[in-house]
């Protein structure tokens, strides 16, 4: 992605045209918007957007306080932080709002979608690009933090409160802290628009403890098998489950080697 194309493709599509397609592309993104007025009247998060289109013209003349003081206003009303130095794609969603923060040097694709409590945050106190860069069509859940100069690729989902410091390739799904990619298919939209399904996510971490609770109950078996315990001081953690030797493999050092040797 190059970062430099979607503010200033945005810049000279004009401020009402860009206003229009924000405008626009909540209507597919939320099933609860009804109608004009209402998302003008009461969406924080595209008030936001909007208002941020102007900071940032503001910010690329030269009007850098004016730009700051309006941010600082719309922050107050909205509860978004948008840096105006912030260069922001067409048709940014944010949904809901509440904590959003985007950073000075931060970069947004086209058609992104940031849930409450997002952050675009930086990792130094250094000038420069510090900021994340996101591509087109990125997805992130609500709380996710994604921190550092590094580039979220077209097509990426971060699951909601992940702490994402590593760069996702494209279609790829990132979960937990700190981030770790679980998937790099691309998620299919679907005739309803973009999918949603963060119970679908995978959980490496429940996957990996679930890997754990299986190898103690082998432990204790193969300890009762030579007398060493009493049955009754049995755990059996997971009562018959069988989690996926895949992730005992790949996830706990040694596991299914253990496991194998009898």
């Amino acid at each position: 992605m190059n970062a430099s194309v979607p503010t200033r493709s945005v810049v000279k599509q004009g401020l009402v045209a860009a206003w229009r397609e924000d405008l626009r592309c909540v209507f597919k993104r939320d099933p609860a918007a009804r109608n004009w007025v209402e998302v003008l009247t009461t969406y924080p998060g595209v008030h936001a957007v909007l208002m941020h289109r102007l900071t940032h013209r503001l910010w690329l003349a030269n009007w850098c306080y004016a730009a700051r003081l309006t941010a600082y206003l719309v922050r107050l009303i909205t509860n978004v932080d948008i840096h105006p130095g912030a260069r922001v794609g067409a048709r940014l969603f944010i949904d809901h709002g509440a904590g959003v923060v985007i950073g000075e040097t931060a970069v947004i694709g086209d058609d992104v979608t940031l849930y409450h409590g997002v952050t675009l945050g930086g990792t130094s106190w250094n000038r420069g690009k510090r900021h994340p860069t996101l591509g087109d069509r990125v997805l992130v859940g609500a709380g996710a933090k994604i921190l550092g100069p590094i580039t979220i690729a077209s097509d990426a989902r971060v699951g909601a409160n992940s702490v994402v410091v590593q760069d996702v390739p494209a279609g790829g799904t990132v979960v937990g802290i700190p981030g770790r990619i679980v998937s790099d298919k691309p998620v299919s939209s679907g005739e309803s628009g973009i999918n949603l399904n963060h119970h679908l996510i995978p959980d490496p971490v429940g996957r990996a403890i679930g890997c754990l609770l299986e190898r103690i109950d082998k432990l204790e078996a193969r300890l009762e098998a030579q007398g060493r315990l009493e049955p009754e001081y049995r755990t059996n953690f997971y009562n018959g489950c069988t989690p996926s030797s895949e992730i005992c493999e790949q996830d706990c050092a040694g596991g299914k080697q253990h496991f194998s040797r009898g």
